[in-house]
């Protein structure tokens, strides 16, 4: 079961990095000094990117811990 641990480390890491990368779009359009609705829409843009990029760290921490409990 080692490769669904390696496999869940993997799949939580590019979820991980989709996070970062949710937050740096944001940082940088929070530094622009849009306006409140143009801020509001850059959000939104950037909501789905976020909540993939949480979905596959839960997913990917499942499957380590999965891995972990059948080895």
């Amino acid at each position: 079961m080692e490769w669904l641990v390696w496999g869940g480390a993997t799949v939580s890491f590019v979820g991980l990095c989709g996070l970062v990368l949710s937050i740096v779009r944001v940082a940088r359009a929070r530094k622009a000094g849009l306006s409140d609705e143009d801020l509001r829409a850059a959000v939104q843009k950037v909501m789905p990117l976020n909540l993939g990029s949480l979905f596959l760290s839960v997913i990917g921490l499942m499957l380590v811990i999965l891995g972990i409990f059948l080895a």
